[in-house]
């Protein structure tokens, strides 16, 4: 054993096992871990990932483990997205694990973007790249009242936004 061999097993290990370590816990937790003072972290790629009929879907097709969240204070990791808002700040958006990377098998799913609004009413800075949001989750499935199909699944009021670091 020389320096320049553990050095190597060191580097192959580490590109290796973080993404392996990463896997496996999203795997073993499913997605939601307890953070402790009330704080569920929940994996917003794993949250929206399962089949759900973009016009005629109800509450009863979101899998029960997503249901039980809505009450609750969470924390989620994504992306913002406004799709009405075209200045600075921003008083509602909408949170996707990855706007690049969520819709490959065809178009965006309803499932996929959580609609947020903030508590105090404010506006918060759009901010590029991954952010941390933490606040209620509601799991309620609203339909479009003119054409029927369903706006959205899953909203949240956040108490706080921050850019992950």
């Amino acid at each position: 054993m020389n320096l320049r061999i553990i050095i190597f097993a060191t580097l192959l290990l580490a590109l290796i096992g973080y993404p392996a370590y990463i896997y496996l816990e999203n795997r073993l937790t499913g997605g939601v871990k307890q953070l402790g003072n009330g704080l569920v972290q929940v994996d917003l790629k794993s949250m929206s990932t399962f089949p759900f009929d973009q016009n005629a879907g109800r509450i009863d097709d979101v899998p029960q483990k997503w249901r039980e969240l809505s009450g609750k204070k969470i924390v989620l990791e994504g992306e913002m997205w406004s799709k009405s808002a075209a200045g600075p700040e921003l008083t509602e958006f909408q949170l996707c694990y990855s706007i690049a990377q969520c819709c490959f098998s065809g178009p965006p799913q309803v499932q996929h973007f959580v609609d947020c609004i903030m508590a105090d009413g404010g506006a918060v800075p759009y901010l590029s790249g991954l952010v941390r949001v933490v606040g209620t989750l509601k799991v309620d499935v609203q339909h479009d009242k003119e054409t029927g199909k369903v706006m959205t699944v899953y909203q949240m009021v956040v108490d706080d936004l921050q850019p992950k670091t």
